[in-house]
């Protein structure tokens, strides 16, 4: 797992990029892009662990 963290402005980068291919997506298919994309991450993280970390702190204050 990569230690290296990303600038502010590389993650404004992605999030317009998540932001962009959410709105390509469309409404109907929202939900099953944004699983393709969760599964394609944990496989590139390659630490199951550290994805559930993950999973768990994108809940907080929702």
């Amino acid at each position: 797992m990569s230690t290296q963290a990303l600038t502010i402005d590389g993650l404004e980068v992605v999030y317009d990029a998540l932001a962009s291919a959410i709105d390509q997506a469309g409404p109907g298919k929202v939900e099953l892009f944004l699983v393709k994309l969760a599964l394609l991450q944990a496989q590139a993280l390659g630490d199951e662990q550290a994805f559930k970390q993950q999973v768990n702190a994108a809940l907080q204050d929702l």
